[in-house]
């Protein structure tokens, strides 16, 4: 397991260039390190992420655009192609790009003080870094309409009433809650995992016949791997599997 702590407790830990990159990196190279099977993503001091740091725009910054597409895409995508369960350890506010971070989390653990804000609409702004493609999926699209349009902070008791939180737990507690439930995730079969994953992202852009077809094809792949044949022993032998990843 592996904790990324977005490291700008100052600025509420919002997004520059500098964070971008060294977040970016971070998941790539988590990506690329085989001793790595489950990641944590959270943020110092009492905030998770503001979103982007609005005071690093500049006369001459690049478009928003070209910001998402050089900086935000990128990172979005690896979180996503990633093939290890990630686990936000939501411990304050996470706002615009800061709340599409969270989203593209697997799971979610939220302090209990913790809040989650669209924010685009406050600044004349629309959802971005994948908002408008987590949000209806997870809450359905008519409350993540009233989520991005109101932009309303939702706490924590609402997050996991409708589905954005899977726990809520005390502030103090809710990196080593996230970090038990990603260890625990570590424990399981990382192939399996990261096929487990390629079937949730297929399963939401497919029908169900193209679905089946496709869990078809993932499990002869996981039914031919070394881990399954471990889990059989263990199975038999009664007794905890121990994956390798093979």
């Amino acid at each position: 397991m592996r904790t990324l702590t977005l490291d700008r407790p100052q600025a509420m830990n919002a997004l520059d260039g500098e964070l971008k990159e060294v977040l970016l990196a971070a998941v790539r190279g988590a990506a690329l390190d085989a001793h790595v099977r489950a990641v944590v993503l959270t943020g110092a001091g009492r905030a998770f992420c503001a979103g982007q740091d609005l005071r690093e725009r500049a006369d001459d910054a690049p478009s928003l655009a070209e910001e998402l597409r050089e900086r935000y895409i990128p990172l979005i995508l690896a979180m996503r192609r990633l093939e290890k369960p990630i686990v936000a350890a939501v411990n304050g506010v996470a706002a615009g790009a800061g709340f599409s971070l969270a989203l593209a989390c697997d799971l979610r653990v939220m302090a209990e003080g913790a809040t989650f804000v669209a924010a685009f609409g406050r600044i004349g702004l629309v959802p971005d870094s994948g908002m408008s493609w987590f949000l209806p999926r997870l809450v359905g699209p008519a409350r993540a309409a009233e989520i991005l349009m109101l932009s309303d902070p939702i706490d924590a008791a609402r997050a996991e009433r409708i589905g954005l939180a899977d726990r809520v737990v005390p502030a103090e507690a809710v990196v080593a809650e996230a970090q038990s439930l990603a260890a625990r995730l570590a424990m399981g079969a990382p192939r399996a995992q990261a096929l487990t994953r390629r079937a949730l992202a297929y399963g939401q852009e497919h029908d169900l016949e193209a679905t089946l077809e496709f869990e078809a094809q993932l499990q002869d792949a996981a039914g031919r791997s070394a881990d399954h044949a471990e889990g059989l022993r263990a199975f038999a032998e009664k007794r905890p599997p121990r994956f390798t990843g093979e």
